[in-house]
């Protein structure tokens, strides 16, 4: 997958998209967190070109209640040579299925599992995103820039059925009748009470319950068979569609069996959202499900450390990436984060890029939000980090120092990559800290292009590094 990034690597500090607007951020937000002036992007492609660090970053290719509806595939579609050369090798589409809201539907309440926009229900045959035809080119452009498509499986529960008694909740009806002519017009994986919770197998399978009422019942042999066992089964049908991977929805709702069992059978990359910021939860969830999961905890501590406490001391706590760093997906926003009023469950724009520069430093599979990228004042600098990380993010991690201020982090390199150094100061004067580096008689660059001199490391590698006030260098050779 590097071909991509090395053949077009001259490419990735350009600023493009001018005009673009400032999709997912509100203007209340960027007055209260104005984003501080970017440096003018520097070109280090020439240095960063020789080597070779990671295989790249995943997209998540949409945010919260999308425009213009209808429209979305083709839109990324035109997104997928950029992303390309910037240096993406997966995306991760929104549910593709139709939802109980038709044309509105952010696919977070399927109805019919098998309609992926041909269908007239719901008052429309196209989701929300366009029609099946859009879709499948959409993958197909990306299959041709060697980029591969996620898709968003929502496994918990349904919503758009009929309603139909349930004698295990006294005869009161729910939703839970779906057939051709109740919100399931495919005829696929026609459902009834039966398959939802309560029923005659239990009261619920896990504790976390979302739509309690049609909670899917992932015990029932026939829900298993229809979702993941089957050869025409709702997996085998996305996989033979062309989607290359699967992003669990609230994995928090079902066995994590389902997700290992779902993946021995039809394969491909897996993530899970277990919406947990206690690193020792999605630790449990990993080694049981067999799956890489969202660090949310990493998450959350960027968010104490940057936003909430800024203390940076926040960042040697846990985290999934200190322990299983290959089932890590790292991220800084998503669609739920950046809707949600809760400061506290999302990053400021203001300190956006810090939290970017230490995800993509660190081990870890980095995911970056559309509406961050599409972001011009973060876009230049983004597409910089990110080829960072696929060129010089790698070797072990070793934390140099860490205090309220200051967080310095060393990637030891191998004997074919130098390596770097991340230096994050929140502090609102410069800062310098003399280094003890893996280099002899090299000069040193910032490749976050936010100090433009260069530093002299000695001949016992010696080094004081330096970072300007609510800022962050990362630190390499120049070659």
């Amino acid at each position: 997958m590097m071909k991509f990034f090395k053949t077009h690597i001259n490419r990735w500090l350009v600023v493009g998209c001018m005009g673009l607007s400032f999709i997912g951020c509100s203007d209340d937000e960027m007055e209260e967190n104005p984003t501080p002036a970017q440096p003018e992007a520097t070109d280090f492609t020439a240095t960063l070109a020789k080597y070779t660090a990671n295989d790249g970053v995943m997209m998540q290719a949409f945010y919260w209640d999308v425009t213009p509806q209808g429209d979305w595939y083709d839109i990324i579609s035109a997104h997928i040579e950029d992303w390309k050369t910037t240096g993406v090798n997966r995306i991760w589409l929104p549910p593709p299925s139709k939802g109980q809201s038709g044309f509105s539907s952010m696919g977070y309440d399927p109805s019919d599992y098998f309609d992926l926009g041909e269908f007239d229900q719901h008052g429309t045959v196209e989701t929300r995103f366009g029609s099946k035809a859009e879709l499948k080119s959409l993958i197909d452009v990306a299959h041709q820039n060697d980029i591969e498509v996620i898709a968003d499986i929502v496994l918990g529960h349904n919503s758009g059925g009929g309603l139909q008694a349930n004698p295990f909740r006294d005869g009161a009806e729910v939703y839970s009748l779906f057939n051709e002519a109740n919100g399931n017009a495919s005829g696929k994986f026609n459902r009834t009470n039966e398959h939802f919770h309560p029923n005659d197998i239990h009261q619920n399978d896990e504790q976390a319950l979302f739509f309690a009422e049609t909670d899917l019942c992932h015990d029932q042999p026939y829900v298993q068979d229809w979702l993941w066992k089957r050869d025409d089964s709702f997996a085998e049908y996305l996989k033979s569609f062309g989607f290359d991977g699967w992003r669990f929805d609230y994995v928090k709702s079902f066995s994590p069996e389902v997700i290992k069992e779902w993946n021995e059978k039809v394969g491909g990359f897996s993530v899970g959202e277990n919406f947990d910021g206690n690193s020792e939860v999605l630790e449990n969830w990993v080694e049981a499900s067999g799956s890489t999961a969202f660090d949310f905890a990493c998450f959350y501590k960027l968010d104490e450390a940057l936003d909430r406490h800024q203390d940076l001391t926040y960042l040697d706590q846990g985290m999934l990436r200190k322990t299983y760093p290959d089932q890590a997906v790292t991220f800084t926003a998503n669609h739920d984060t950046e809707k949600d009023e809760n400061p506290d469950n999302r990053i400021s724009l203001a300190n956006k890029l810090k939290a970017y520069a230490y995800i993509l430093t660190h081990d870890g599979y980095p995911c970056i939000f559309y509406s961050d990228y599409e972001n011009i004042a973060l876009q230049a600098q983004l597409k910089g980090l990110i080829a960072i990380y696929n060129s010089l993010a790698t070797g072990a991690v070793e934390v140099l120092k860490i205090s309220e201020e200051e967080y310095i982090m060393k990637r030891e390199g191998n004997a074919d990559n130098p390596g770097l150094i991340l230096y994050i100061n929140i502090d609102d004067q410069s800062h310098s800290f003399d280094a003890s580096t893996n280099w002899n008689n090299k000069e040193l660059v910032d490749y976050a292009g936010n100090v433009k001199t260069t530093i002299t490391v000695d001949a016992n590698g010696a080094a004081t590094l330096t970072v300007p006030a609510n800022s962050f260098t990362i630190w390499s050779v120049m070659e």
